[in-house]
Formats: C-alpha cells, sequence, structure tokens
C-alpha cells in the first residue's frame, strides 16, 4: 500500500526537479519562503516540502518530496535553501497546515525496478549522453555519468541537462518506469546529437570559408609586394588595374573634392578582393567620375551678327527667342570684355522655355541656338518619365544603378557648358516613385545648380553654365515651382506667309533630299504650297504641311516623269481634294451661322489656336422642368460661363429688347460641337451671351465674325489669355472681323502686321457692344417672340 503525506507545496515556475537532483531556491521569492518556513514549523530534523512544477499557471500532477538540506545565504547575500529531491509523489487533495504556505495530501509513487530493458537502453543513453557532453566540452560531467550504474537514477540525472525543454522534463518526472524514461532520453539525445552535427558542419563551413578568405588576402597582399619589387629590380612600368585607376584620378583634371572621394574609392578597390561584387560597382562608378568633362568648356561664339544669321537661316519668323538668345551672347560678352567671373557661385546660365502649339520648331530650335553660340548639343527626352531616379540618379547600392539623365547629357556633351534640351517637359508625370519634375526644381534654378548633386556621383556638378532649353505644348501642365524657374518664351503659330516661306526655304528642300531629287527635277510653285497651307493642313504648325509635301513627292518620284512643275491646280492629282473649304466659295463660319442661336468664338488648346462654334436652341421640356442643359464635355468654369450668360440675359432682356419670356416656360440647350474633345475656360462668355441673344432676338450672327471673352454679371468684358493664337486662328478660318476685350489691346503688339492688316479688331468691354457689331439687322418678326 502507498504512503500518504501531507507536506507543503513549494511550486517551481518553468522548472522541473527530478529525484536525486540537488537544487538551490532563492528564498525572496514568498511563496518559497513560506514553503521552507512552513516545513520547518512542522518539526523534525529534515523539514520536507513538495516540489510541483507550475506550467502557465497550473499546477503539475506528479511532484517530487524534497529534504531541506540547508537554510541560509549565497556568497552574495541573498537568501537562500538547499533542497534535495527524493521520490515521485502524487498530488492529492489540498488540506490545512502551519504557516502561509499550501499544504496538499500527497501520495508516493513506489518506484519500479529496472529489467533487461532499462539495462539495455542506460548503455544507449550513457553513450549518447557522454557524446553530447564531449561536443559540449563538459568533460568533468562525462567521469560523473559513467560512474552511475543505476539505470533510474541515470534518468533522472537527465534533470540537469540543458537541451531538454520543461515539457520534456515534466515527461519524465511523470514516467515511473526506468525504461520508459530512458526510451524517451534516448530518442531526444538521437535528436538533438543530430542537430549538433548539423551545427558542427555549418559552423566548419564558415570557419573554412572565412580562413580562405583570409589566406586569398594575405597571398594577394604577398603577391603585391613581389610585384612591386620585381618592378623595381627590372625597371618594368606595367601597372595593375588598381594602381591604374589612381594613376588616372591623379592625372585627370578633377575638382579638389571630385578627386579626394575618386581617392577613397579607389584605396577601397584596392582593399577589395576581386571576386566581390563592390570591386565592379567601384570601377563603374570611377569610370563615370573620369569620363566626366569636369573642367572642358567650348568657347562661346561671340559673333553677334554670325548667331543672327544662323538662326535665321534655320528658321523663319520666331524673332522673340532669336532676339532672346541674342541678348544672352551680347551679355556673356560683355561679361567677358569686362573681365567678370563667377558671381556668388553663378555664370551666367539660363534656363528658356519654349511654349507652342506641335510642330512650329522647338525642338529643332535648341540644335539651331547651340550652332549659334558655339556649343554642344544635347537632348533630353522627358516624355513620360515617371521615376525621380532618372533625373537625380539612382543609389549605387541598387544593382543595375546609372547617373540621372542629366549626368548622362553632360557626359555625352563632353563638355561643362552645352545647350540642353530638355523635351516634352510637361509631359513628366509622377507616381510611386516619385515627383520627376520636383527632382527638375534644382536643376533648372541658376542659384542653385552649381552645386547639383546626383544620388549615383554623390559629389557637385555644377550646371550654372549650362543653357538649359525646356519645350512644352502646354504650360498649365507644368507645377508652378518650376515654371517659376524659368523664363517663358512663347512661340505661337506661323502666318500664311510665313508657311509658305518655311516649306520653300526648308521643307522643301529637305523632303527633295530625302527622296533622293534635286531642285531642278521638281519645282513646287508658292502657289500650291499657300493652298497647302490653307485648304490642305490649317494648323499652328507646319508638321502637317512637311508631310503634304513628302507626300507629293513620293507621288512624283513614282511616276517617273521629270522634270516636273507643280502648281496649286495638281494638288487634287497628287494628294486628293483638299479637307477644309476655301473661304472664296463658301467659308465654314457660313454655313454654321445661317440660323439664329450659332456664335464663332476663338479658343487655346495644346495644338494652338483654333475656331470654336456655340449653338443654342429653345425647346418644349420633356419632363416639364425648365432649365439649362449643357453638352460637348465642358468643364466646370466653361459650364459657369454658360450659367453667368443665362443669368445675364434674364437681368438685362428689357433693354436690350429681348423676350425674356421664352426662359421661363422652355428649356435652353447649348452646345459645343466636337464633343469628344474636352473644353474649359472662361473666354467663352462672350460668345455664349451672343449665342443666347441671336437665339432669343431671331437676328443670326454675321459669318464674318469671330469674339473671345469671359462676362461678368454686370455685362462687363473681361481680359483674357492667348490673344495672338487665337487671331491667327481666326485668320486661318477666314474669319475678317474679331471681338477681342478692350483690355487685351495691348496684346495686339504681338501678332504677325499681315495678320493685323487683314483682320478688323473691334476691342469691347460690354456685352452691348458685341451684340451690335455681331447680331445681323433685325428681321421683321422674332421667331421666338412670335
Amino acid at each position: 500500500m502507498s504512503e500518504s503525506l501531507i507536506l507543503p507545496v513549494l511550486p517551481l515556475d518553468d522548472e522541473v526537479v527530478l529525484p536525486g537532483m540537488v537544487v538551490p531556491l532563492d528564498l525572496s521569492d514568498s511563496e518559497v519562503r513560506a514553503a521552507i518556513d512552513a516545513a520547518q514549523a512542522s518539526g523534525g530534523n529534515k523539514p520536507r516540502v513538495l516540489l510541483v512544477p507550475r506550467i502557465d499557471g497550473r499546477y503539475g500532477a506528479v511532484g517530487v518530496q524534497a529534504v531541506v538540506e540547508q537554510v541560509g545565504r549565497l556568497p552574495g547575500g541573498e537568501p537562500a535553501a538547499v533542497v534535495r529531491g527524493v521520490n515521485r509523489v502524487r498530488v492529492g487533495t489540498g488540506t490545512t497546515g502551519p504557516g502561509a504556505a499550501l499544504w496538499v495530501e500527497a501520495i508516493v509513487i513506489e518506484a519500479v525496478s529496472a529489467g533487461e530493458r532499462a539495462q539495455e537502453l542506460a548503455k544507449e543513453y550513457k553513450a549518447l549522453a557522454t557524446t553530447i557532453l564531449q561536443k559540449r566540452g563538459a568533460w568533468q560531467v562525462v567521469d560523473q555519468v559513467n560512474q552511475i550504474d543505476d539505470p533510474s537514477v541515470l534518468a533522472d540525472s537527465s534533470g540537469y541537462t540543458p537541451w531538454l525543454t520543461t515539457a520534456q522534463k515534466v515527461e519524465l518526472l511523470e514516467a515511473a518506469d526506468p525504461a520508459d524514461r530512458l526510451a524517451r532520453l534516448v530518442e531526444w539525445s538521437r535528436e538533438h546529437l543530430a542537430e549538433l552535427d548539423v551545427a558542427e558542419t555549418i559552423r566548419k563551413d564558415v570557419q573554412e570559408g572565412m580562413d580562405k578568405q583570409q589566406r586569398e588576402f594575405l597571398l594577394r597582399q604577398q603577391l603585391a609586394a613581389v610585384r612591386k619589387e620585381l618592378k623595381e629590380l627590372n625597371g618594368d612600368s606595367t601597372e595593375t588595374e588598381e594602381e591604374d585607376y589612381r594613376a588616372r584620378v591623379e592625372a585627370a583634371d578633377l575638382p579638389e573634392k571630385v578627386r579626394e572621394a575618386a581617392l577613397k574609392e579607389v584605396d577601397k578597390l584596392e582593399r577589395t578582393s576581386d571576386q566581390s561584387p563592390e570591386t565592379g560597382w567601384i570601377r563603374t562608378w570611377l569610370d563615370t567620375v573620369l569620363d566626366l568633362p569636369w573642367n572642358e568648356r567650348t568657347e562661346d561664339n561671340y559673333d553677334i551678327t554670325g548667331a543672327r544669321e544662323v538662326l535665321d537661316a534655320d528658321h523663319t519668323g520666331l524673332a522673340d527667342v532669336k532676339d532672346r538668345v541674342i541678348e544672352h551672347l551680347a551679355v556673356r560678352k560683355r561679361r567677358q570684355d569686362k573681365g567678370l567671373g563667377v558671381v556668388g557661385g553663378r555664370r551666367s546660365g539660363a534656363v528658356l522655355a519654349l511654349a507652342g502649339p506641335p510642330g512650329v520648331g522647338k525642338t529643332s530650335l535648341g540644335e539651331s541656338i547651340a550652332r549659334a553660340m558655339g556649343r554642344k548639343f544635347v537632348r533630353v527626352a522627358l516624355g513620360g518619365v515617371r521615376d525621380e531616379a532618372e533625373i537625380r540618379g539612382h543609389r549605387r547600392t541598387y544593382v543595375g544603378a546609372l547617373p540621372g539623365r542629366i549626368v548622362r547629357a553632360i557626359r555625352e556633351a563632353g563638355s561643362m557648358n552645352p545647350v540642353v534640351l530638355l523635351d516634352e517637359v510637361d509631359k513628366v508625370g509622377a507616381d510611386y516613385r516619385g515627383d520627376p519634375t520636383a527632382a527638375l526644381l534644382e536643376v533648372l534654378d541658376p542659384a542653385q545648380n552649381h552645386t547639383f548633386r546626383d544620388h549615383y556621383l554623390e559629389v557637385e556638378l555644377d550646371l550654372s553654365d549650362v543653357l538649359f532649353l525646356a519645350t512644352a505644348n502646354v504650360l498649365e501642365a507644368i507645377p508652378g515651382p518650376l515654371l517659376d524657374r524659368m523664363e517663358i518664351v512663347t512661340l505661337d503659330g506661323y502666318t500664311e506667309d510665313e508657311k509658305v516661306a518655311i516649306a520653300r526655304d526648308h521643307l522643301l528642300p529637305r523632303q527633295l533630299d530625302l527622296a533622293g531629287l534635286t531642285a531642278d527635277e521638281v519645282r513646287v510653285e508658292d502657289a500650291a504650297l499657300r493652298r497647302l497651307a490653307a485648304e490642305y493642313t490649317r494648323e499652328a504648325g507646319v508638321r502637317s504641311l512637311e508631310r503634304s509635301v513628302a507626300r507629293i513627292l513620293r507621288k512624283v518620284t513614282a511616276k517617273n516623269e521629270l522634270p516636273v512643275t507643280v502648281g496649286e491646280d495638281d494638288l487634287v492629282g497628287y494628294i486628293g481634294r483638299p479637307r477644309f473649304v476655301p473661304e472664296s466659295s463658301l467659308p465654314e463660319a457660313t454655313q454654321r451661322t445661317s440660323v439664329p442661336g450659332v456664335a464663332t468664338g476663338l479658343a487655346v488648346t495644346g495644338a494652338g489656336g483654333d475656331v470654336l462654334y456655340v449653338e443654342a436652341s429653345l425647346a418644349e421640356p420633356e419632363t416639364g422642368e425648365t432649365g439649362l442643359t449643357l453638352t460637348g464635355q465642358l468643364g466646370d468654369v466653361m459650364k459657369e460661363s454658360a450659367r453667368i450668360a443665362l443669368s445675364y440675359l434674364r437681368s438685362h432682356g428689357a433693354e436690350l429688347e429681348l423676350p425674356i419670356t421664352a426662359f421661363k416656360d422652355r428649356s435652353v440647350h447649348v452646345h459645343f460641337p466636337a464633343g469628344a474633345v474636352p473644353k474649359d475656360g472662361p473666354s467663352a462668355g462672350v460668345t455664349l451671351t451672343t449665342a443666347l441673344a441671336s437665339l432669343l432676338s431671331g437676328r443670326t450672327v454675321r459669318s464674318d465674325v469671330a469674339m473671345t471673352g469671359e462676362i461678368s454679371l454686370t455685362g462687363r468684358v473681361l481680359p483674357i489669355g492667348g490673344v495672338k493664337q487665337k487671331l491667327l486662328a481666326a485668320h486661318r478660318a477666314g474669319i475678317t472681323t474679331v471681338l477681342i476685350p478692350a483690355r487685351n489691346e495691348p496684346d495686339l503688339d504681338d501678332v504677325p502686321e499681315e495678320v493685323r492688316n487683314e483682320l478688323t479688331i473691334h476691342p469691347v468691354s460690354d456685352v452691348r457692344e458685341v451684340l451690335d457689331i455681331a447680331l445681323s439687322p433685325a428681321q421683321v418678326a422674332s421667331p421666338v417672340a412670335a
């Protein structure tokens, strides 16, 4: 029959004590102190306690009866007790006892004798434990383990083992049969030994790799020393690649800070193994730095007259931008004559933004400017660029890192003062990789770009002497801070006379050369070129005109009937019928404005100026609701202009002698044709008001009149932008009379004189003036009033 005991409980958190183990316990813990005090208070020479493992707050079902061997203090002065496990007991129900400890009834678990299987397992476990202890360097413990003959004592001695988990030790505590305990220990020891073997293999591999690198480094150092001695002995001038880089850096004409950074990289290269990937990164960086023309500059051509002749020979018109380039050269020439150098880190670098519709020669003008100034020319295409690193470069830590497009442009030019054309800067986008336009802020600021730092180079690059030219179709697409750093030069569309001159002097010779023809074999009359510009293309630039010329020459080449002269009557046979109706037969405006409610307006798009028609009608509402309906893919500003025009006519209809009562019971529909094209802006306010007034009065709008201007609620005509482009568009469309806001009258100075002479321009300040000029004489009866 099993013996029953009443013992105070001493809980062990995340710790297990097996029989035969002797362990110290810290008495600073209140539960441990209470159990020891209770055991001592119960009497007897050898106070006893019940050691129970407590895992995650839960007590185990099996514990160990332990004897308190000694109570005292540790060498550090902390109170402690030494206990020795005696035997396994099963924890029973709680009971009472002296002191603050928890008392329980415990039943002693009788020991099981060890059989033959336990003896065999003990031998195997002893061998495994010895191997593990030897691998861990615990040679003293090996002797102690080998001296244990009892299988049960051998199994319980594993409680000292550090590689067993608390859960595994609890299993050993709950197993009374020594064979069962040893079988588990054998399995766990085999697993741990396998882990030790893998760790040992990894350690050896790492150690061998480190030793190999150290040996390689030492051998390379010795080899370098031997080569040096041989070179000095034989007078050989052969240099290693690392020494070659050092010599190249020292011989290169580099700025002082750049030289210091390059020499640091050379030092790093000499210390780095050839097998290291960093070697390739350093060499690529050094090659990039050495390829840059740090102190190379071309001499500017200060022949002002010759520069003007070059610009005039390459491009017809474009007086504003030519004047700006000549002014830049004149200032540089004067500074050189007076011996003035760099001031505040700034040279006389400039940033010009060439804005205008497609085909007016913005891109080709950049190369012409470079030739006139005697500088190198580089074009950087920015259309569609969305990665900020394209401008500032990639960090060298990235695989395949490159410097930015600005640095590459300088390297391609071979000088520090080229003309760099930033083409299509308004087409730059932004996404999760950053905003390239923000990276351009430093590049295009003459006050900052003398210390520009590319992320790849990480050294200062002086861009203050670079002439930056930026091209754009729409300035509104460029962020304000970037636009503020550039000087805007507007390139508006060409007049018909300018197009004929450009086609005769530039387009035709170029296309003749491309087609393998000569001027003696094919001659195109000016009248034919004029008809091409007026009836076949009708654009702001000359790109479509050049394509038409190329098409004619291809037809001529295919027929192979040379020589030939192309007149205006021959165009239909070569390129088909005209796309636009000529003014002499039936202008488009005459067809559009033949009924009341249609007015001709003027607008500016990304392709230049354009003629815009506004159509208005009154209808019986289908749902019984009256109001204003707007169609034609309009923006919010243009919709507001339509509401303002309607409100003005409703409030001033009586004094304008318009039948405003027609608005009360009928819906107003305003439509802008070309519905697939987005439209926005306030400059259609005057046109909207005129169309609605024409609809109400029954008076048609004069077909030869076009207008532009913003309108206020009081009928004032407010100024707008793009006057030059709008007047050029009216001239191309055959319009003869144009109404503009009176406050835009100073803008007429920018309009070519031949266009002003062919147009009748009326500056107006009030809607009443617009209606008096634009509407045809009143009829006998008004259709709306009737």
